[in-house]
């Protein structure tokens, strides 16, 4: 179990901002940390992985300290045994995509893991490039396999498929989920994509201002305006095309999450007046057939 409870002032852009965290993650658990742009998510990271000290508090994962201000204890990030998908990817710059990925081995591990990863990532044909000749998401890809290729106990992913085009990112994301799973990691991920939330966190923590301000499931905090007692859909909305006195619309579902996203419906023309692309909508399901409104 993770167990971080820590004060850090940072500055943010609104100025002076006190991170003041008390949360637990118990093992084998995926939780994501939701909110806007610097509420403390990546800060929360970097505490954890070592690479920022907070002034004040603990760290104890698994009843160990690996942070504790009063005792003087300060785990260094190479003790922690965890693996950390960065926002900027940080690849070294003179290694090739193989060498990145080897980095990461254990003293004496097989090289049969990175070609593992290379495969599943599909970077078998840029093992010998650098990352300089690699495009944003070629070098995402290569920062997961990295992360993956050392077998963490915890994983942190920092928007891991951002950059991602949506069919690979639909491919990564069942990956990461079975890899989870299957390695028995606790992982902590940035996200602020509702599918990639939906699929793969257990919980969400929304984070405000440098503190966690609720705690529930992924469509508790995502979608707290459904009505529990009717089948409803969350759509964004790709196109509106009017003919006469009815409206074509491509929507895109974001929950619930379905393996096919994409649905045209018809409404009456005057229903969408004002409409925009990247609307988010309602779609309920009714006996009659459906309804369809924007979410308010």
């Amino acid at each position: 179990m993770i167990s971080l409870q820590v004060r850090k002032s940072l500055n943010a852009a609104g100025g002076e901002m006190l991170l003041q965290l008390d949360l637990r993650v118990e093992r084998g658990e995926l939780v994501t940390l939701y909110g806007p742009s610097g509420a403390g998510k990546t800060s929360t990271l970097r505490m954890l992985a070592g690479l920022l000290s907070p002034q004040s508090g603990q760290i104890r994962v698994n009843g160990k300290a690996w942070f504790d201000a009063e005792a003087g204890i300060n785990l260094p990030p190479g003790q922690r045994n965890i693996g950390y998908v960065f926002q900027d990817y940080a690849l070294f710059p003179n290694m090739t995509v193989r060498e990145n990925l080897r980095f990461a081995l254990r003293k004496g591990e097989a090289d049969s893991k990175v070609d593992e990863q290379l495969d599943v990532m599909e970077l078998g044909a840029l093992a010998g490039q650098k990352p300089a000749t690699l495009s944003g998401g070629q070098q995402q890809r290569v920062a997961l396999a990295r992360a993956l290729v050392q077998q963490p106990d915890i994983l942190l992913l920092d928007e891991p498929l951002s950059a991602l085009d949506p069919s690979l990112r639909r491919r990564l994301s069942d990956h990461l989920q079975q890899w989870h799973r299957s390695l028995g990691l606790t992982t902590i991920l940035v996200s602020h994509d509702s599918r990639e939330i939906l699929q793969l966190a257990d919980r969400v923590l929304e984070m405000r201002e440098g503190k966690i301000v609720r705690t529930g499931s992924p469509q508790e905090i995502l979608f707290p305006d459904l009505k529990a007692a009717t089948l409803q859909m969350v759509a964004t909305l790709l196109s509106v095309i009017i003919r006469d006195d009815t409206a074509t619309l491509e929507v895109a579902v974001s929950y619930p999450v379905w393996p096919q996203a994409q649905l045209r419906l018809t409404a009456a023309a005057d229903t969408v007046a004002g409409w925009q692309v990247g609307d988010e909508l309602i779609i309920e399901l009714t006996d009659a057939g459906y309804k369809i409104g924007q979410r308010r």
